[in-house]
């Protein structure tokens, strides 16, 4: 297990690998294996690329994300822009039904609600509108309501597991109660945790994911 000073290191490093980001403008504090970040920068996209390049270091137990935007005075456009902005991406976005999505911008940050059947929809969703320019942030409220109630079948989760390099299946246990999945268990990294969990919202008639996962 890394100590604190090392783990620091390697985010530091994760940091400087990734060309979206400039290292100097975050400032990066770890304690017990938990990283907080914290900074300016001068977009939405830089703010969350930090946070993945947290995720992406072996060991990191948990992230504490205190990085603000700060936006550039070219970099900023009104409310009414920014809906505009999201409103089209979503529109022009193939795996979107953007009909059943509502957007709302206050203050440069965007707010997403509706009810969508898939959690990729929801996904692909946040994804069409997180590099929008000028934006300060997004907050994704999109509700997963499957179309047809079906029980959840666990060994279809298993399988997909299974199946997947990324994923040590055997130290996941997997629970469904009805349209809820609870995932116990021990994961290697963030990404294997985020792996286990798209793996379970993937399945059928999922409405709703309990990740209790353990790092180690």
């Amino acid at each position: 297990m890394k100590t604190d000073k090392q783990l620091q290191a390697d985010v530091m490093d994760e940091l400087s690998w990734d060309p979206k980001l400039n290292s100097a403008e975050i400032g990066i504090a770890v304690k017990n294996g938990i990283v907080t970040l914290s900074g300016h920068v001068d977009n939405y996209t830089k703010k969350l690329a930090a946070e993945d390049a947290a995720k992406r270091v072996k060991d990191v137990k948990g992230i504490v994300e205190e990085i603000t935007v700060e936006l550039s005075l070219e970099g900023k456009h009104t409310d009414q822009e920014l809906a505009q902005a999201a409103i089209n991406a979503l529109r022009w976005n193939n795996a979107v039904p953007d009909q059943n999505i509502k957007v709302e911008v206050e203050k440069g940050w965007l707010a997403l609600e509706g009810h969508l059947d898939w959690q990729f929809q929801k996904d692909a969703a946040f994804n069409a509108v997180k590099d929008i320019s000028g934006l300060k942030g997004v907050t994704n409220l999109l509700n997963i309501r499957p179309r047809i109630n079906v029980p959840v079948v666990r060994d279809t989760i298993k399988k997909a597991l299974e199946r997947s390099a990324d994923v040590e299946a055997d130290r996941i246990l997997i629970e469904t109660y009805g349209n809820k999945v609870v995932l116990r268990g021990k994961a290697r990294s963030w990404n294997e945790k985020i792996e286990v969990e798209r793996a379970a919202w993937s399945a059928p008639g999922v409405m709703e994911v309990e990740d209790d996962l353990v790092l180690s």
